[in-house]
């Protein structure tokens, strides 16, 4: 069959992401069907998208649902219409069926089917898509296999499966020649799975609590693939590179083996860690770790279930910092027991921190599946079976966000590396014009 697979994900700030997730589904395609990979960042408009399918002609369509909204508060944005628009395009230029995926329809997966009355969902992992397709050759009832979901559908039976996690790279691919000229970002993943509890997040959800290691030499490799494609730094997307901290030190050995010559960084958790771990990534090529923290008052880390302590955190933090890093911090205020205690705690906390960049969020948007949700909806702030499509935050009952903004922007006094948000307003102007400058990578190191 040919088999069509979009990247719907446009959101450019701070930076494109590459649509890793489609490599990973192409491999587990292989060569039984003829495949397509399309990414809407290289259209200026839908219309342009439905000329490329109506050209291709494909007998199904996946579409990758990454982002389901910007998950700020400051400046809320959802993608629903967007979506939409695309589907659109599709079912004009096109009479074969439409699937649906990724890690945003995996959270809400029922409400996606609903509002873009696709054909059929892979909710998890994307590898499932060749059983489906088997199945709907034979024309057997695809309901049987776990994930699969279909419009009629008003259940969903979750699970993540042993199916081989294998990624088909294509140096050729012309949207890849985008994210070269954006920034020069790439990226993989070293693992599957989170084994943490926080409260308010959807990886274990997604990937499963049990960690599925990928083999170090194979990552290694396709980190090769990777520069020799011409990326100027990787970007690891686990859900946190340190989660196992022997398979990241030897993902780090073989990065080294390999000859990788160009920064590359990631996701961190900021637990104990080994020594000299922090100095042993950095002489393999590490540059910029972007520490979870959430908070840096010790009620609210216990809230939040978060698997560390404030000593912890200024460990992993004075760890990296020696080794020559750079160092990014993640906060989210607002959440179940925040009051202007623990928010002073934090900020207090946050001034003793060495050099890094701080990114503030007011509110904890809610996901199902998670904590949270039940805290939500046992406080009240939200309803059962309410669709959470539109964003919803959770809101602390101790504390508003106004007070939360204006104690973070008192003790931010002009400092540049304090942002609030994703700091949309600053990064849509400077990172473009440093792009074009040739410059490569995250960027925010120059916000310090």
């Amino acid at each position: 069959m040919k088999i069509l697979l979009l990247s719907a994900n446009t959101l450019k700030i701070p930076y494109p992401v590459y649509p890793l997730g489609l490599d990973y589904v192409t491999g587990a395609l292989g060569s039984r069907h003829l495949v397509k990979i399309l990414d809407m960042n290289e259209f200026s408009s839908p219309g342009d998208l439905g000329t490329a399918v109506r050209s291709f002609s494909p007998d199904f369509t996946g579409i990758s649902i990454h982002n389901i909204d910007n998950t700020d508060t400051i400046n809320s944005r959802d993608f629903l219409a967007e979506y939409k628009s695309l589907m659109f395009q599709i079912r004009q230029n096109s009479s074969g069926g439409v699937i649906l995926g990724g890690s945003g329809f995996t959270i809400f997966p029922r409400e996606f089917m609903q509002a873009l009355a696709a054909d059929y969902g892979v909710v998890g992992d994307g590898e499932k898509l060749p059983l489906l397709l088997d199945m709907l050759e034979r024309k057997e009832d695809v309901r049987s296999i776990p994930g699969i979901i279909t419009k009629e559908d008003t259940a969903v039976v979750y699970g993540q499966g042993d199916n081989e996690i294998k990624r088909c790279f294509n140096p050729a691919s012309s949207y890849i020649k985008y994210y070269l000229a954006k920034g020069g970002m790439l990226n993989l993943q070293t693992k599957r799975g989170c084994p943490y509890h926080c409260s308010y997040c959807t990886y274990p959800h997604l990937e499963g609590r049990k960690i599925r290691l990928l083999p170090p030499e194979r990552i290694a490799l396709e980190a090769r693939e990777l520069q020799d494609a011409g990326a100027k730094y990787i970007f690891i997307a686990d859900a946190a590179f340190n989660a196992d901290y022997d398979h990241s030190s030897q993902v780090a050995a073989a990065f080294s083996k390999a000859g990788i010559s160009i920064p590359w960084g990631g996701f961190f958790v900021p637990t104990s860690a080994p020594p000299d771990y922090f100095r042993i990534l950095a002489d393999a090529g590490l540059s910029h770790v972007e520490f979870g923290t959430e908070s840096l008052s010790g009620a609210m880390l216990d809230s939040l279930q978060k698997p560390f302590t404030v000593t912890d955190v200024f460990a992993a933090h004075e760890g990296a910092l020696k080794a020559g890093l750079y160092i990014a911090h993640y906060f989210l205020f607002g959440g179940p027991g925040e009051n202007r205690q623990t928010l002073r705690e934090t900020l207090d906390n946050v001034e003793n921190l060495g050099k890094a960049v701080f990114f503030f969020f007011y509110g904890i948007r809610i996901y199902p599946h998670t904590v949270l949700y039940d805290i939500a909806l046992k406080e009240g702030q939200i309803a059962d079976q309410q669709n959470l499509l539109p964003p919803v935050f959770y809101r602390s009952p101790d504390i508003t966000e106004r007070e939360i903004m204006q104690a973070v922007e008192k003790r931010a006094a002009g400092r540049l590396n304090w942002i609030a948000g994703t700091g949309e307003s600053e990064a849509a102007v400077i990172l473009p014009k440093l792009y074009a400058r040739g410059f490569s990578g995250p960027l925010w190191e120059y916000l310090l």
